[in-house]
C-alpha cells in the first residue's frame, strides 16, 4: 500500500463513511431476510457522479492499488465511460467497492426523502417485499444524509487543492484524471 498525501485531508470524509457503513449495516442486520440484495447484485448501479470529495476517495483507493491492477481499471472505466452503467463495474461486481461514493453504500436500503415538499420513501422492489411496515430506525434519511455530505465536501474543498468548479464530477472522468483534483 502506498501513502498518499490525500489521506489527512479525507479524514472526515473516511469518519463519514464509516458512520454510513455502520448505519447501513445495523439496518440490513435489522431486515435481514427482507432484503435481497448481496454481492454481484448490480441493478441498481448506473453511472452516477459524486461529490469532488467522494472522488477523490476513490481516486487515493485506486491509486493505493498495485499498478497493474490500477492500470486494469481504468482501462475498464475508459472502454465503459460512456454507458448507462457503472463504469467501475465489472461482472456485477464495483471494482471500488471500500472506496464507493454515499449513495452506493445506502442502495437497496428503504430510504425516506423530501420530493417537492413532501416526504416520501423508496426502497429496491426486490426488497421487503413481504413488509407491510418497518420501523423509522431501519429507514436512511438521504435528505440527512446529503447534507452531512455537503458539508464533508465543503471542508475538503476549502482545505485542498481541488480545482473544481462543478457541484459533482461523473465517475469516470475523477478517475481517469479528467477532472481538476489535487491533494
Amino acid at each position: 500500500m502506498r501513502f498518499s498525501p490525500m489521506s489527512n485531508i479525507l479524514d472526515n470524509y473516511k469518519q463519514f463513511t464509516a458512520r454510513v457503513d455502520a448505519l447501513c449495516g445495523s439496518i440490513s442486520a435489522a431486515l435481514k431476510d427482507q432484503i435481497t440484495c448481496s454481492e454481484g447484485c448490480s441493478s441498481c448501479c448506473t453511472s452516477i457522479t459524486v461529490f469532488p470529495v467522494e472522488a477523490a476517495a476513490m481516486l487515493e483507493a485506486l491509486g493505493n492499488l498495485p499498478e497493474q491492477t490500477a492500470e486494469e481499471i481504468r482501462r475498464h472505466i475508459s472502454e465503459h465511460a460512456e454507458g448507462e452503467r457503472c463504469p467501475l463495474l465489472l461482472n456485477n461486481r464495483c471494482q471500488l467497492y471500500t472506496a464507493r461514493p454515499i449513495i452506493c453504500r445506502t442502495h437497496g436500503l428503504p430510504i425516506i426523502y423530501t420530493d417537492e415538499g413532501r416526504r416520501s420513501s423508496d426502497c429496491c422492489p426486490l426488497n421487503l417485499t413481504g413488509a407491510d411496515s418497518i420501523s423509522g430506525s431501519h429507514v436512511v434519511d438521504i435528505d440527512k444524509l446529503n447534507t452531512l455530505l455537503v458539508a464533508v465536501n465543503s471542508i475538503y474543498l476549502s482545505r485542498s487543492e481541488c480545482s473544481i468548479t462543478e457541484e459533482r464530477v461523473p465517475i469516470a472522468a475523477a478517475l481517469l484524471n479528467k477532472s481538476k483534483l489535487a491533494s
